[in-house]
């Protein structure tokens, strides 16, 4: 139970970063593409409602602070969305090879990892990028509800067990009909937004 508490409800088929739109592994992925294009050129992929933060800002205004780890600016991420949003691996070290590609970071090893500073040449593009950093969508309101919401899951899913390993046959077959019928209804929560 506390795994599906502290894991981004991946056991409830919910996408990490729920309710904001699907994402990689424990969070929002996004990289390169995702958001609106940069000084750098990048072109943005519009999703509407769903739509991911994007990858590349958030790590050039992260490295305006200081020099980072690539998992020290996943954890920091996640920090600053109250557990919202963590980036991907997948979408945070592509991200920052194509940046010490393009000249805008560079790394040194140390300790076996990488440690990315910014180069004179990143420094305009992170301040443009920190004067909107993509973590500040995320109210203190927005990251509360989401609490709610996993919190509620969270509930559902204790009730379910109990049904599942207690409850008689007619019993689990009342409680499948409410969880059906609970799916029409928030897809037709859905649809009366459209």
């Amino acid at each position: 139970m506390r795994r599906l508490h502290e894991g981004r409800m991946r056991g409830f088929g919910f996408p990490p970063g729920f309710p904001f739109g699907q994402g990689g592994p424990g969070g929002f992925g996004g990289g390169p593409g995702w958001g609106p294009p940069g000084p750098g050129g990048h072109g943005h992929r519009r999703g509407g409602r769903g739509s991911r933060p994007n990858v590349r800002p958030a790590l050039l205004a992260l490295l305006l602070e200081r020099p980072m780890h690539g998992y020290e600016m996943i954890q920091e991420l996640e920090s600053r969305t109250g557990g919202i949003w963590r980036p991907s691996p997948g979408s945070v070290y592509p991200t920052l090879q194509l940046l010490e590609d393009e000249g805008l970071i560079e790394a040194e090893a140390t300790g076996g990892r990488k440690r990315f500073t910014l180069t004179e040449a990143g420094r305009a593009e992170a301040q443009t990028a920190a004067e909107n950093p993509p973590w500040a969508q995320f109210s203190d309101d927005t990251m509360s509800q989401v609490q709610d919401f996993r919190d509620a899951a969270v509930g559902i899913m204790s009730a379910l067990r109990q049904v599942g390993f207690s409850g008689t046959p007619e019993q689990r077959q009342r409680a499948l009909e409410v969880l059906n019928e609970t799916k029409r209804k928030l897809y037709a929560i859905l649809a009366d937004s459209e």
